[in-house]
């Protein structure tokens, strides 16, 4: 029996016809999205389902799910697919990554040029039979310094555009390189920089901890008088009222805004406000975005359903179903390697070196790399893939290297991870026990035998008596329960290690009272994804 797909948003024809023509017996059903008990009522039927934005895959809607076998998003944002769900259920989440890269990049540049030249106030003036040309002054943006923060696949691309539009180009990325950055024909800068020389600032970066309200009072405090800010990337990174009065007082001379920190947006504080260009999200939005994404979709969708090929799967790696039954443990080993040294480095990495040693280098090392840089790169940017993220590593100018080794040691196999940096080198090996558990057995050098927890602490410091001792002072005294612990060191005296498993993420506060202890040489709250 042919597999059966349900497409219930809008999706081109032309893609619906690959279905068709790869023996997929597909009902096109474009508004069945919007209609959730009908959608429920039906899904059971159903080996894959292709959506947009308006379907909602919901933890409900998976559990009726019975014969599902991949959710295909044509698109890259997944936010309407619960993938916790689905990776519990066995289903396959899948989107297009790359399909709306220059048409996101191309909308920023328009945006830029809007209000560059008030062109929307000025438009909306001549509509009115009004004639103010002398209202409307613009800036040119030839010889104006455009600064990019993030320089990934969007942002690489504004980079180019705005060197070809003779601009002075800098870019903040953590991952960005000396190599990448003189490719791109553009200056790397610290983000304290950016701020102090831009005329125009654009934002290219996805919605993190770290990222979220990044644009604050503070940091336009840091902008030169008259900047323009730009945000086509995701919502939540600028402080909307910050930049509302800033945008009041003069010191910001205008803003434009694809994306808002509450969608769909009705009401914002930078609404009305002179000199604001607001669209509602159309980043994505042309035709031949639209296309391309539909088509990538069918053609993944049809692909696994068909042969058991995976493209762009956002939970499990791209592998044959074969390989999955013996890999599964050792990909979520490679993940949790790369998840421990992507929380742990700030800098700019250089080289990502990967050792596989006894059973393990006779597996299919290409998804294996894949899991572990993804690991690496979702500290920073929780979007990447395993499919994405070495493409991600190619275009910064990182070196991934694999080397592969004969048993050695007491482990019938383990997988060691070094990272590169100018600063530093920071390395962590890990193997699966019979028990199809993954264990890290040593940390930059020191063996030890630890278990991963969702959330554990990580401690570097001198061996010498008051280490537990201080660790669990503070936990205790901030409601901080340790489910565990495991250490190690080199030998007396010298340098140990710690690793605290706790039941709740733990605050900052306590992390620099641990700091200022004197006691330690480094301490880290980590978080890793478990079953």
């Amino acid at each position: 029996m042919a597999p059966k797909v349900l497409v219930s948003d809008k999706l081109s024809e032309t893609a619906v016809q690959i279905f068709r023509d790869r023996g997929i017996d597909v009902d096109f059903m474009p508004e069945l999205g919007k209609d959730k008990e009908k959608l429920l009522s039906i899904i059971g039927q159903y080996d894959g389902l292709a959506i947009r934005s308006a379907t909602k895959a919901t933890e409900k809607l998976i559990a009726a799910a019975d014969n599902l076998k991949v959710i295909g998003r044509a698109g890259i944002g997944v936010d309407n697919v619960d993938i916790p769900a689905a990776s519990k259920k066995g289903i396959i989440v899948m989107n297009t990554p790359f399909g709306n890269m220059i048409t996101t990049a191309e909308h920023a540049i328009a945006m830029m040029f809007a209000v560059a030249r008030q062109i929307p106030e000025a438009s909306a003036s001549t509509h009115a039979g009004k004639w103010e040309k002398s209202k409307f002054m613009g800036v040119e943006l030839t010889g104006k310094t455009l600064g990019v923060i993030g320089a990934g696949n969007i942002g690489g691309i504004v980079c180019e555009r705005g060197v070809g539009l003779k601009m002075k180009v800098i870019a903040y990325d953590p991952f960005l390189s000396e190599e990448r950055a003189e490719k791109l024909n553009v200056t790397k800068v610290e983000l304290d920089e950016l701020f102090q020389r831009s005329d125009f600032i654009t934002l290219h970066v996805p919605a993190t901890d770290k990222t979220r309200g990044m644009i604050s009072a503070e940091n336009i405090a840091k902008m030169k008088k008259g900047v323009r800010i730009v945000n086509c990337a995701r919502g939540g990174l600028v402080d909307e009222t910050a930049l509302a009065e800033a945008l009041k007082s003069g010191h910001v001379a205008g803003a434009a805004f694809d994306v808002f920190a509450v969608e769909p947006a009705t009401e914002s504080p930078l609404f009305n406000l002179p000199n604001v260009v607001v669209t509602p999200h159309l980043g994505a939005a042309t035709t031949e975005a639209q296309e391309n994404v539909a088509l990538q979709v069918a053609e993944q969708m049809s692909d696994y359903l068909l042969t058991g090929a995976v493209s762009n799967a956002l939970n499990m790696p791209s592998v044959t179903a074969e390989e999955a039954k013996v890999m599964g443990p050792w990909v979520k080993l490679a993940e949790h390697l790369g998840a421990f040294i992507g929380q742990m480095t700030n800098e700019v990495m250089k080289e990502i070196q990967i050792t596989y040693n006894g059973t393990v280098s006779s597996m299919n090392l290409e998804a294996l790399n894949c899991a572990g840089i993804a690991g690496i790169m979702k500290a920073t940017n929780p979007d990447v893939n395993m499919v994405s993220a070495p493409v991600i590593a190619k275009e910064r100018g990182v070196k991934i290297s694999t080397t592969t080794q004969d048993k050695s040691g007491v482990f019938d196999g383990y997988i060691k991870m070094n990272v590169v940096t100018d600063q530093r080198e920071r390395s962590i090996a890990g193997t699966v026990f019979s028990d199809g558990k993954p264990r890290f057995i040593q940390i930059k050098g020191i063996n030890i035998d630890a278990e991963i927890g969702r959330y554990m602490v990580y401690t570097t410091n001198n061996d010498m008596p008051g280490i537990i001792g201080t660790l669990g002072q503070a936990m205790g005294k901030h409601n901080v329960n340790i489910a565990n612990f495991t250490l190690g060191r080199e030998g007396a005296g010298k340098e140990a290690i710690a690793l605290l498993y706790v039941d709740d993420p733990v605050p900052g506060p306590i992390l620099k009272e641990l700091e200022a202890t004197g006691m330690f040489q480094q301490v880290k709250a980590l978080e890793f994804e478990v079953a």
